[in-house]
């Protein structure tokens, strides 16, 4: 009956430690196949730091990139770092520029014949050689990279600087890319593998136990939020939702456009590390002095003009990477998408403004029934009827709701269509119930 209990014992311990020798032998597989976008970092972070957890073999990432932002690159290089499990980069045809940042970022780097890796040096938006100062920087990570991993720093440097020379190896003047058989030999890479199987053979992993986590759907979320054409439509739409509010009384879709439109431009870029608390700080401040001048203080003066700067730079801030040193390019890109989406917001609110309340799409959104005296409602004074055609002063500026004077008697009106200045001469145009329509006099 004892040996029956230990056979049994036996037969469950097995198993049991098949699959403790299979945990511990499991590995996380990343594929970067595209250019670098700032919807990688926090995907590759979150499966390292899964990867660290579950004390997996090794996180091995395939690259076959041109290059991309340099600022989701260094951001990937932090959570490489962050890895207490072995990292291998498997360079599958190209690991240009960021590429190759993040492949000597791992600890160890394998290549497929006819690959290459290298040409680090930083561009702008239009492709031209990013400032000197962008250079050196990059050049002191790179270097920084290579010291860390026991990689050749003065080959790793040639990548970035056209102007470093290494006899035998780069003449002064050209970018420095390797295939893989030359780093190998240069000592970049560890070593040369025909494709992902036989790289698994060689790190004696299994390929039934390659774990392969898929990019999830807020990280895709987030990447399409900050792509620059639809930052700056977001842009464009919180712009001109922001001008059709004040220029419309009371809370309606203006205010609710610029709201959703805004969460969704700032949310996406403090996600991906590019908006700070800072900047949304900026813009919380600037729309405070804007609402202090339009409602408060009367005419158009510090606080405007403060509270315009404010949300502009808050935007501007909000598009410019936090990340290394900020090139003077990259602040003269993202004023440029600022000033686009501005133009853009106000050439879409102006005809907005002055044909939507004409339109029938419009005039079925608000209610348009008369209870007019033949039905016996009547809600205008009597008096105020008499005011139409009638001409006065403006006693504050109409924005466009303000003060104005008509023979001696103050009423409360509004401006038709625009503000009007202070002390300018207007004229009832219209009365709706307790309300003064008035227009300007030119």
């Amino acid at each position: 009956m004892k040996n029956v209990f230990v056979i049994f014992l036996l037969m469950c311990c097995v198993p049991l430690a098949l699959i403790a020798e299979a945990d511990s032998s499991h590995c996380y597989y990343i594929k970067i196949d595209s250019e670098i976008n700032l919807g990688l970092p926090n995907y590759i972070a979150r499966v390292i730091k899964q990867a660290n957890e579950e004390h997996a073999a090794a996180v091995i990432l395939e690259i076959n990139t041109p290059g991309g932002r340099v600022d989701a690159a260094l951001q990937i290089r932090d959570a490489i770092f962050e890895a207490t499990v072995p990292t291998v980069a498997f360079i599958n045809r190209e690991a240009a520029s960021a590429g190759a940042l993040i492949s000597l970022s791992c600890q160890t780097i394998m290549m497929s014949p006819g690959s290459s890796i290298g040409a680090v040096t930083p561009v702008d938006q239009s492709g031209a050689k990013a400032s000197e100062k962008m250079v050196s920087y990059l050049r002191s990570v790179m270097r920084s990279v290579a010291q860390r991993n026991n990689r050749p720093v003065d080959i790793v440097e040639a990548m970035v600087d056209e102007d470093i020379e290494i006899p035998n190896v780069i003449e002064k003047g050209k970018l420095l890319t390797l295939t893989a058989d030359e780093a190998v030999k240069l000592k970049i890479a560890d070593g040369v593998v025909d494709d992902f199987n036989q790289l698994l053979e060689k790190l004696k992993l299994s390929p039934k136990l390659v774990i392969r986590p898929k990019i999830s759907w807020s990280e895709k979320l987030v990447y399409f939020l900050t792509n620059p054409i639809i930052s700056s439509l977001l842009l464009t739409v919180g712009i001109f939702g922001l001008i059709f509010e004040v220029r419309t009384p009371g809370w309606g879709i203006g205010g609710t456009l610029a709201v959703i439109s805004l969460s969704l431009f700032f949310g996406s870029h403090y996600l991906v590390n590019l908006a700070q608390w800072t900047d949304i700080l900026l813009f919380v401040v600037g729309v405070t002095f804007l609402l202090l001048e339009a409602f408060v203080i009367p005419g158009f003066g510090i606080a405007g003009i403060a509270g315009v700067l404010l949300v502009l730079a808050s935007f501007v801030l909000s598009l410019v990477s936090h990340v290394g040193k900020i090139d003077m390019t990259e602040i003269a890109t993202a004023i440029t998408q600022v000033g686009i989406s501005v133009i853009l917001a106000f050439a879409l609110a102006l005809p907005t403004l002055k044909l939507l309340p004409k339109s029938k799409v419009f005039q079925k959104l608000i209610l348009i029934a008369a209870e007019n005296r033949q039905q016996g409602f009547s809600s205008t004074p009597k008096d105020y009827e008499n005011y139409v055609g009638q001409t006065g002063i403006a006693l504050s500026t109409l924005r466009p709701a303000g003060i104005g004077e008509f023979s001696g008697r103050r009423l409360d009106v509004v401006a038709e269509g625009e503000f009007i200045e202070q002390n300018s001469a207007i004229k009832v145009i219209k009365v709706e119930g307790y309300k003064i329509l008035v227009r300007k006099i030119t």
